[in-house]
């Protein structure tokens, strides 16, 4: 059963939220005030934001820059997961996965089928790690932001969370890289 080892302290984790549309400026960004309101109530750290639009190249410059710079532990990206010819989100960041996180888009589609029904199948919600940083692409409904946040976020970067979670994991996801593949 999940729980909360109040044995261990919060480790708080590095985010940062990319808002992938044409239609959204700062002003008007529901979905990624949600998810950085959620990020930093939790006691996280936003370390970048951004909002662009519907593009793969300027997508990937993006999740890319801020890997590179070493800023980010984790991206979640909101917007762009449908299956209209500007929704290229997951096109512009899956082929960058040097491993798939296929659970995740399992268990947000369960959650999200549990709140809008078959509606959740026109979502291509996907995640998986890029070097050691975790990347996750969301729909860009506040709505589905908060219920990945709720349903799998929020205890998968809990230090305390048990039986495990992604936060002990981290000083190792590079051991591939050190191995040399």
């Amino acid at each position: 059963m999940p729980r909360l080892d109040p044995d261990r302290p919060f480790v708080p984790v590095r985010f940062a939220v990319l808002t992938v549309s044409d239609t959204r400026t700062v002003a008007d960004d529901r979905s990624g005030d949600t998810l950085a309101s959620l990020i930093e109530g939790e006691g996280h750290q936003l370390a970048a934001r951004a909002i662009v639009p519907d593009d793969k190249a300027a997508i990937v410059r993006t999740v890319t820059g801020w890997i590179e710079a070493g800023i980010v532990d984790v991206v979640v990206t909101t917007g762009g997961t449908g299956f209209t010819g500007r929704d290229v989100t997951p096109d512009a960041i899956e082929p960058l996965f040097d491993k798939r996180m296929e659970g995740f888009s399992v268990v947000f589609h369960r959650l999200s089928y549990e709140k809008i029904g078959t509606s959740t199948v026109q979502s291509r919600a996907t995640a998986g790690l890029i070097g050691a940083t975790f990347v996750f692409v969301l729909p860009g409904s506040p709505g589905a932001c908060r219920d990945a946040w709720e349903g799998v976020l929020k205890p998968q970067f809990d230090y305390r969370h048990r039986p495990c979670n992604f936060v002990e994991i981290m000083p190792r996801l590079d051991e591939h890289l050190k191995r040399g593949g």
